[in-house]
């Protein structure tokens, strides 16, 4: 069986306060966008982890895929070992989500492939011990983020009329670095309240929290942003802790946009 775990880009980023477990509590919009890798399971008699694709650094018993076959394993013993490949496309430490798409997928994959019958909410409670962003893959579907960006509430929004542009200059950004450069605060207005604006005042209102601290060490990554607008984005941000920039352009626009070869650029429809 086959799945293809997809990115996100979040809509605006408050890290308002944080916890005494040492978490942020913050707000956000997570919105899902296609650019796709794939996960395949097969039953085997050990288990096995491979991948292809983009290079994954580090030890492979970190990858999010194997810690989220081993707690549900933990759970339901009678769980089968499995061959898994993991096909990698969205790249690392750039604030896309791909690594807890992956983990929040092999959840759905699991429990579809050996009908686990775990419901939903099963789901995201067993996702939320992989990452905090990793509940929303469950739902996969535009959602309103609180707390530590496990408490998720869908909402409406249709973005078909754009198309995004997504830039990686391959620069990876220490989440623990950006959140210790933040300094929390409560926000005048949510962000819930600001995305049911019209795209075109995002510019002004829309925020990501890290994008100060991000832009002031790496000026690269704010003339993306800069670069986007220049090329007629009606909205453009930086994705989570970095360092993917992305920008929303009408479908109808001829996009012309010159970056470095060695950079990471795609563009899909939203």
């Amino acid at each position: 069986m086959v799945l293809f775990p997809n990115c996100k880009i979040n809509l605006g980023l408050n890290i308002i306060d944080k916890r005494s477990d040492g978490y942020h509590d913050l707000e956000t919009v997570f919105y899902p966008v296609q650019l796709k890798e794939a996960v395949e399971v097969i039953e085997s008699s050990s288990f096995q982890f491979s991948t292809s694709g983009l290079t994954i650094d580090g030890d492979d018993q970190n990858n999010l895929c194997i810690k989220a076959y081993h707690l549900l394993k933990k759970d339901t013993p009678h769980l089968p070992a499995i061959q898994m490949h993991l096909h990698k496309a969205i790249p690392m430490g750039a604030g896309l989500g791909g690594g807890s798409a992956d983990g929040a997928f092999t959840l759905k994959i699991l429990n579809k492939k050996f009908d686990l019958r775990l419901t939903e909410k099963q789901l995201i409670d067993h996702s939320l011990q992989l990452g905090s962003d990793c509940p929303f893959f469950i739902i996969n579907k535009p959602c309103y983020a609180t707390g530590r960006g496990g408490n998720l509430k869908k909402i409406d929004l249709d973005l078909n009329n754009y198309k995004i542009v997504i830039v990686h200059t391959g620069i990876h950004i220490s989440t623990a670095w950006a959140f210790g450069n933040i300094t929390p605060q409560k926000p005048i207005r949510t962000i819930n309240e600001i995305i049911q604006q019209p795209i075109e005042t995002w510019k002004n209102d829309l925020k990501n929290d890290f994008e100060e601290p991000v832009f002031n060490k790496y000026s690269e990554i704010k003339k993306i942003k800069d670069e986007l607008y220049n090329a007629g984005a009606v909205y453009a941000s930086m994705s989570g802790s970095g360092s993917a920039v992305y920008g929303f352009f009408d479908k109808q626009k001829q996009i012309s946009i010159s970056f470095p070869k060695n950079y990471f650029i795609k563009i899909l429809n939203s």
